[in-house]
């Protein structure tokens, strides 16, 4: 699987904008329209761009010595010799993805078109400290990029998803309530003395909606991502750009306050947050008072495909808990579509019916008329998904192209 290249609509942007640009940017405009996978010849590149074939052939010629393009057969001639084409050439550099969970790492090596090459995972609890965790992460990545058979000098960058949130100019967590001791820590700085390469760093959640939204709803540009697992947050897309926030905290939903959660305490200090009543560890916690036994949300997840009706019940009600909150959302916002994500979305529909039957009922009818609630279809790999996106719409843009053409 790898990341759904630039649509028509925003390859023609890049075309109207590619003519207009500054000889300074040239180049690395028309390598964004060479992103989309498709051969083209030095003559179609200069009827797309209005460049001399001869600048465009320059400018082919410098990309192709990056290694970021490279010959893709021979285009039909009317006679004479036929003309050669040239194509975007993913794998010519290897990128990290990281998602960072409360309690695991995933790690996965990919191309530059998002093509997971391998992955591994493994457990480990956040609250274990930003070394002890970093330092698993760099370990992982080394073995990754050693079982590829690729050298660190082709790593494009490493992409982070952290479950908190993030000021993603610095890649510093920014008072998450469930990472004691990462407040503040300085994640790229850390990773770059084992790698030197570009490091990026954003909320989970923010790089599962990317991840989600490349992969599988690429031309719709309002989305929410929910992921309901031993937290609960948004991803924000709207007008087709991630919605941070000023300080990196939008689409923190897991502490709103609900009206079932009166009197309930949530890790956050206050009381009555969704998080408290409806993450996998609330709804496993409430599951085992009523007598049967389930440690987190995965337990509970299994337990209602095995048809325990209790199990089935916390379900669909964790689901109306977070509907209370999305139907807000959803009368803010105006998405087109929300996905629901995580652990405890992995039960099937048991939490979406939930979801959808209380968004439906509270939201206002021209706000859902064409809006669809659905599970991910990236499932686990969205957060991985993401991360690998972030780093390669950042390493692969304009300004990033012309920085390596003036380094080479």
């Amino acid at each position: 699987m790898s990341i759904p290249p630039v649509s028509g609509l925003q390859s023609s942007r890049i075309s109207a904008s590619a003519a207009q640009a500054g000889s300074q940017s040239r180049t690395g405009e028309l390598f964004q329209l060479l992103r989309d996978g498709r051969a083209r010849t030095r003559a179609e590149l200069a009827e797309l761009t209005g460049l001399a074939r001869s600048t465009v052939a320059a400018r082919v010629d410098a990309l192709s010595s990056l290694g970021l393009i490279g010959p893709a057969g021979e285009a039909f001639s009317s006679g004479g010799r036929p003309p050669s084409r040239f194509a975007f050439q993913p794998s010519a550099r290897i990128v990290m993805a990281v998602d960072v969970g409360a309690t695991h790492i995933l790690v996965a090596a990919t191309d530059l078109s998002g093509r997971v090459l391998s992955e591994s995972r493994v457990d480990i609890e956040i609250s274990a400290g930003p070394q002890a965790v970093l330092d698993l992460v760099v370990q992982l990545c080394s073995t990754l990029l050693a079982k590829s058979g690729r050298d660190a000098r082709e790593l494009a960058g490493i992409g982070i998803g952290l479950p908190g949130p993030v000021e993603h100019s610095s890649g510093k967590p920014a008072n998450p309530p469930i990472m004691p001791g990462w407040d503040g820590f300085d994640v790229p700085h850390y990773i770059q003395r084992s790698f030197d390469t570009h490091v990026v760093v954003d909320n989970d959640v923010n790089i599962m909606a990317l991840g989600e939204r490349a992969f599988f709803w690429p031309d719709v540009d309002s989305l929410l991502f929910i992921k309901v697992a031993t937290g609960i947050g948004a991803g924000i897309i709207s007008g087709g750009l991630l919605q941070r926030g000023a300080d990196g905290t939008a689409g923190d939903i897991g502490h709103v306050r609900v009206p079932r959660g009166d009197g309930l305490l949530c890790r956050c200090g206050n009381y009555g947050c969704l998080e408290a009543l409806a993450s996998g560890p609330a709804v496993a916690a409430a599951l085992t008072a009523e007598g049967v036994p389930a440690a987190t949300g995965e337990d509970v997840v299994q337990l209602a495909r095995h048809g325990n009706v209790k199990a089935v019940q916390a379900m669909r009600q964790a689901g109306r808990d977070v509907g209370d909150v999305l139907a807000t959302c959803v009368n803010l916002l105006n998405p087109s579509v929300i996905v629901i994500g995580g652990a405890l979305a992995a039960g099937g529909e048991h939490l979406l019916a939930g979801v959808r039957e209380v968004v439906y009922q509270r939201s206002l009818p021209l706000a859902t008329a064409r809006l669809r609630i659905v599970q991910s279809m990236a499932a686990d790999e969205a957060g991985v998904l993401g991360a690998s996106r972030l780093v390669v719409d950042d390493v692969l843009s304009p300004a990033s192209i012309e920085a390596l053409l003036e380094k080479a």
